[in-house]
C-alpha cells in the first residue's frame, strides 16, 4: 500500500449532526432545528405556523408561504435538537479519537453558535470557549482540527429575515464570521474548509423537483454568492495567519454514461460539468469556466456579478482540493425502467455495483476515478474528506456490535486511494464520514449508522447516549498505526 509518511488518517462530523446543544450556550437556530426526521421512503419536513396560526410542513427547499415563520412544533420529533450530543460528550469522543490513533478530525462550527441571528457585530463568548476547548482538547492527542466554516448552518434568522444566501449582504455576515474563526482560533487551527458540498446548491434540484427557470436562477445566484464568500474567506484567512491551508469541499460524484451511444458519453460529460466541476473550478482556477455560458444559456440564468467578485475569485484560490464520495451514478439518454434513488440522486442502475439499503452503491473504483480526474484538473494536493457507509448495527449481548460490513466498504476504497496516490495523486488525508454514529442529513435517522464509536440512541430519541466501541474502531485503529500497510 502506499501511503506517505504524514498521511492524515481520520475521521468527519458536522456540528448539526453530531453536536446537539440547539439552545444551550447562547446558540441561535439554524434550518435542522426545524427539521422533522424522516426515513428511506418517507422525506423530512421543515415546519412553520402560517399566517393564520396553523401548523404546516413543507418539503426543505421549498418557499416558506407569505406570511408564515419557521417553527418548532409539539407533534414533531427535530432528531438534531439533542443528535448525539457531542455538545456534552466531546472530551470522551475526542478520547476515543485519539485511543484510534487518528491524525485528524473533521469538523464544523455551527455558525448560529457564534453568532445566533448572524447580524451580531460581536461574537458570542460562550460559543467561542467552547469551540477553543474542544481544540486544545484535541491537541491534547496530536489530532489536527480539520474545520469547516460553513455545514448547512445558516443562521435561520438570516434565511427566514434577510434572504438568506439569495442577498448578496450574507457575503459580508459570512466574511465576518469567517474572520472571527480565523482570528479567535489562530494557533490552534492551520486546515479549513469554506463551504461543505458548496455544487449541492446545483446538484440537487433536479431530484427535489425545483427545475424551472426561475429555480435555476434563484440557485446559480445563491451559489455565486457562496463562492464570492468563500473566495474572500481565503484571503481573509492567509492574511491572518500565512500558516494556514483553507480548501474547497465538493460532493464527488462520478456520472457514467449508460451506453457507449456518443449522446450519453456527452451527457454524462456535462452532467459532470454541471454537478460536480463547474464550483470546483471557480474555486480553484478563480474562474468562471467557459462551459458555464452553456449551462447559463439552458436557463436563461442572468447572474448579478460584479467586477470586484471577479477579482475577488481570482485573489481567492484555494489551497487543496477536498471532496465527499460515496457513490457513483449513471445517466442515458434512453428510456431506463430500472432506476435507483440515493443521497439526493436519482439515476440508472449500475448492473456492476452492490447497492445499501438506503439506495447507494458501492463503488471503490469511482474513488480513484474521481481523485485522478481531480489531481489531472487542478494539480492541487486533495483530501478525502468524506466517505463511509450508512448501515444497520445489531448490537449483541455482551455488548460487541460485528460491523465486518463496514470494514468491507473501507478497506477496497482505501485500496483505491493507495492506487492512486502510486498514479501520482497528491493525496494528504482521509477522513471517514460519520466516525461516531450521527444524524443522518438525508433521512434524520440515527439508525442509519456509519460510525466506528457507537451510540445508545434511536430515532425517537431514546438512548442513554453511551459510547462503545465497534470491531471497526480496532480495524481502523490498526490501518492507522500501520499507515494503510494492514487492512484485515
Amino acid at each position: 500500500m502506499a501511503f506517505p509518511e504524514g498521511f492524515l488518517w481520520g475521521g468527519a462530523v458536522s456540528a448539526g449532526q453530531w453536536e446537539g446543544g440547539w439552545d444551550l450556550g447562547g446558540r441561535g437556530m439554524t434550518m435542522t432545528d426545524v427539521t422533522t426526521g424522516g426515513t428511506v421512503s418517507e422525506p423530512r419536513y421543515v415546519t412553520y405556523i402560517d399566517k393564520d396560526g396553523n401548523h404546516g410542513k413543507m418539503w426543505n427547499g421549498e418557499r416558506l408561504p407569505e406570511g408564515a415563520h419557521y417553527a418548532v412544533l409539539p407533534e414533531y420529533h427535530y432528531p438534531n435538537h439533542e443528535a448525539v450530543d457531542g455538545y456534552h460528550h466531546y472530551k470522551e469522543d475526542i478520547a476515543l479519537l485519539g485511543e484510534m490513533g487518528f491524525k485528524q478530525f473533521r469538523m464544523s462550527i455551527c455558525w448560529s453558535r457564534l453568532f445566533p441571528t448572524g447580524l451580531e457585530i460581536e461574537p458570542n463568548v460562550e460559543g467561542l470557549n467552547f469551540y477553543k476547548d474542544m481544540f486544545k482538547t484535541m491537541r491534547e492527542y496530536g489530532i489536527e482540527p480539520l474545520v469547516t466554516i460553513w455545514h448547512f448552518d445558516t443562521p435561520l434568522y438570516l434565511v427566514e429575515h434577510c434572504g438568506g444566501w439569495e442577498n448578496r449582504e450574507t457575503i459580508d455576515h459570512y466574511v465576518r464570521y469567517a474572520t472571527t474563526c480565523f482570528r479567535e482560533f489562530k494557533g490552534l487551527v492551520h486546515h479549513w474548509l469554506t463551504f461543505n458540498e458548496i455544487n449541492n446548491t446545483i446538484m440537487f434540484l433536479p431530484f427535489t423537483g425545483q427545475t424551472t427557470d426561475e429555480d435555476y436562477q434563484h440557485a446559480y445566484q445563491h451559489l455565486h454568492h457562496k463562492l464570492v464568500a468563500s473566495a474572500k474567506a481565503v484571503q481573509i484567512g492567509h492574511a491572518i495567519d500565512g500558516d494556514n491551508m483553507i480548501g474547497c469541499m465538493i460532493s464527488g460524484m462520478p456520472w457514467y454514461p449508460s451506453t457507449c451511444d456518443p449522446a450519453d458519453i456527452l451527457l454524462s460529460q456535462h452532467r459532470m460539468e454541471e454537478g460536480v466541476w463547474y464550483s470546483g473550478d471557480v474555486q480553484c482556477l478563480g474562474e468562471y469556466p467557459s462551459y458555464a455560458t452553456r449551462l447559463w444559456k439552458a436557463h436563461n440564468i442572468k447572474l448579478d456579478i460584479t467586477q470586484n467578485d471577479l477579482v475577488d475569485l481570482a485573489m481567492g484560490t484555494v489551497d487543496f482540493y477536498s471532496f465527499s464520495y460515496y457513490m457513483s451514478n449513471v445517466v442515458t439518454t434512453h428510456t431506463a425502467k430500472d432506476t435507483v434513488r440515493g443521497n439526493f440522486t436519482a439515476g440508472v442502475r449500475n448492473n456492476y455495483l452492490k447497492y445499501s439499503d438506503w439506495g447507494w452503491g458501492y463503488d471503490p473504483i469511482g474513488l480513484q476515478w474521481m481523485l485522478e480526474w481531480a489531481a489531472a484538473r487542478y494539480d492541487l494536493p486533495i483530501m478525502v474528506v468524506e466517505n463511509g457507509l450508512g448501515a444497520f448495527d445489531t448490537v449483541e449481548d455482551d455488548g460487541s456490535i460485528h460491523d465486518t460490513y463496514r470494514i468491507d466498504y473501507h478497506r477496497p476504497h482505501i485500496e483505491a486511494m493507495s492506487r492512486a496516490i502510486e498514479n501520482g495523486v497528491d493525496l494528504w488525508g482521509y477522513t471517514t464520514w460519520g466516525c461516531i454514529d450521527l444524524v443522518s442529513a438525508g433521512t434524520g435517522e440515527i439508525r442509519k449508522r456509519y460510525g466506528f464509536v457507537y451510540v445508545d440512541m434511536d430515532d425517537e430519541g431514546n438512548g442513554t447516549m453511551a459510547r462503545s466501541r465497534k470491531d471497526s474502531f480496532y480495524w481502523y485503529k490498526r490501518v492507522i498505526e500501520t499507515n494503510g500497510e494492514e487492512l484485515g
